[in-house]
C-alpha cells in the first residue's frame, strides 16, 4: 500500500514538475541544458515537499534555493534578502536609521570595522577601526552571509545590538549598544595654517556631493592654496556622490568606467579644464570603493599623490533586485576601473608614499584640532608644502 501511494505521489510530483518545467521553458526560452538544471530543482523541492518527514514550509524552501544560488557565488558582496532584511535595507537608504554608526568591510569569511561615525552609540561604547566582529547577539558571523551582518546591526532606534568584538592584543570582549538615529553628514573641513585646506569625507552618501560643495564655497575657503583630502576609514557608497566630488577636483576626462560582464561600459567623466590647486590624498586600508575611485582618479590624472597604506580593494557594483514577495537580491553586475584601465578589485590603491600607522588614527569630527598631527597627516603637510612653494598644481607622473 505504501509502495503504491509512494508511486501515485512521484507520478503527480512528475506531473507537475514536467508543467513547471514547460511553461518556464517557454516563458524564457530556455535552451536544453537549462531546462534540465531547472528540472533537476524543482525535481528536488517537488521531492522534498511531498515527501520529507515533516510538514514543509514552501516559502521557506524556495528562500533556501534561491540563499543557496548566491552562496555559491562566493563573493561576500552578493546576499539574498528576505523580507525583513530588505525592509531594513529600504530604511538605511531613506538617510536615516536605527543603528550603532560603523561602517564593516568583509574579507576571508570575516567582518571588519572600517571606520566608526563621531559621536554614534558605536563610538560612545568604544568600538574601532580594525575591530573584528564575531558575533552578533550571539550568533556567529561566521554562519551569516557578510552583508547580513551589517543588516542584522541595524534594527528599532532604542533597542539593543550585542557584538562580540577581537581587537588585536585583547581578549575578546561583548559590547551592548544601543541603537539610535543615525543622521549622516558625511564632509567636514577647516583651514590649515600655511593656507592649505584639510577635508574630511567620511563616507559617500546622497549628499556627499552637495556637502563638498558647500564646504569649499565657505568664505575662508576662497583663496585656497593646497589641499589634504582624508578618505582614511572612508568605506564608499555611491558612485554618483563620487563622481560629483570628482568633478570639482579631477582634471577634464575619465573619472571612472563601470564594465558589465559582456564587456558594456559606462564612462563617468569630469568638465573641470583647471585644476586650482594641487592636493595630497590620505588613504589607509580601511578605504573601500568610492573613496578609492576618487584617489584612483586624482592619481593617474596627476591632480594628486596618496600618502599612507594600499587601500581595501573593494572595486565591484552591486545592484539591488527587487523579487515578488517583498525580498530582494542584492547582486554584484559590474566593475570599475580607473583612468588608466587599473581594476581595483582585491588589490586596491597603492600609495605613492607609503607611511604605516601602529593602530588606526582615531579621526575626529574637529579634524584633529584636538591632537597632534600623525606620521601620514605630517607627511602629508610636508608634501603638499613642497608642491605649493614650487608653484605646481599637477604632480608629475
Amino acid at each position: 500500500m505504501k509502495k503504491k501511494l509512494f508511486a501515485a505521489g512521484l507520478v503527480g510530483a512528475i506531473i507537475g514538475i514536467f508543467l513547471s518545467i514547460s511553461f518556464t521553458v517557454f516563458f524564457f526560452n530556455l535552451d536544453k541544458k537549462s531546462a534540465f538544471n531547472i528540472g533537476r530543482m524543482f525535481g528536488a523541492m517537488k521531492f522534498i515537499e511531498m515527501n520529507y518527514v515533516n510538514e514543509v514550509d514552501k516559502s521557506k524552501l524556495l528562500e533556501g534555493a534561491i540563499e543557496g544560488m548566491v552562496h555559491s557565488l562566493n563573493d561576500p558582496h552578493s546576499l539574498y534578502m528576505d523580507t525583513k532584511l530588505y525592509s531594513r535595507l529600504k530604511a538605511e537608504t531613506s538617510g536615516s536609521f536605527g543603528g550603532i554608526g560603523v561602517y564593516m568591510g568583509f574579507r576571508n569569511n570575516g567582518v571588519q570595522v572600517l571606520s566608526v561615525m563621531p559621536d554614534s552609540p558605536g563610538a560612545k561604547a568604544g568600538l574601532a577601526a580594525g575591530d573584528s566582529i564575531l558575533a552578533v547577539d550571539g550568533e556567529p558571523v561566521a554562519d551569516i552571509a557578510p552583508d547580513e551582518v551589517a543588516l542584522k546591526i541595524r534594527g528599532d532606534v532604542g533597542s539593543d545590538v550585542n557584538l562580540l568584538i577581537k581587537r588585536e592584543g585583547e581578549a575578546d570582549k561583548n559590547y551592548t549598544i544601543t541603537r539610535d538615529v543615525i543622521n549622516i553628514k558625511t564632509v567636514f573641513g577647516t583651514m590649515l595654517d600655511d593656507g592649505s585646506a584639510y577635508v574630511r569625507i567620511t563616507n559617500f552618501s546622497e549628499n556627499t556631493g552637495k556637502e563638498f560643495k558647500e564646504v569649499l564655497s565657505e568664505e575662508n575657503f576662497a583663496n585656497i592654496k593646497g589641499m589634504i583630502l582624508d578618505l582614511r576609514q572612508n568605506p564608499g557608497g555611491t558612485i554618483t556622490s563620487c563622481v560629483e566630488v570628482a568633478g570639482e577636483i579631477v582634471p577634464a576626462g575619465d573619472i571612472v568606467s563601470v564594465v558589465e560582464r559582456d564587456g558594456k561600459k559606462e564612462v563617468f567623466k569630469s568638465g573641470l579644464e583647471n585644476p586650482k590647486y594641487p592636493i595630497v590624498v590620505l588613504m589607509d586600508k580601511y578605504s573601500a570603493s568610492a573613496s578609492e575611485l576618487l584617489a584612483g582618479a586624482l592619481q593617474d590624472t596627476g591632480a594628486a599623490v596618496i600618502v599612507g597604506e594600499t587601500s581595501y580593494g573593494k572595486g565591484s557594483v552591486q545592484t539591488v533586485v527587487p523579487m515578488f514577495a517583498d525580498d530582494a537580491l542584492k547582486l554584484t553586475i559590474a566593475k570599475y576601473y580607473t583612468p588608466s584601465g587599473r581594476s581595483i578589485d582585491g588589490t586596491g590603491i597603492v600609495p605613492d608614499f607609503e607611511v604605516k600607522l601602529e593602530k588606526p588614527v582615531m579621526i575626529e569630527r574637529e579634524l584633529q584640532t584636538k591632537n597632534p598631527p600623525d606620521a601620514q597627516l605630517l607627511k602629508a603637510e610636508e608634501i603638499l608644502k613642497n608642491q605649493i612653494q614650487a608653484g605646481k598644481i599637477l604632480f608629475d607622473k
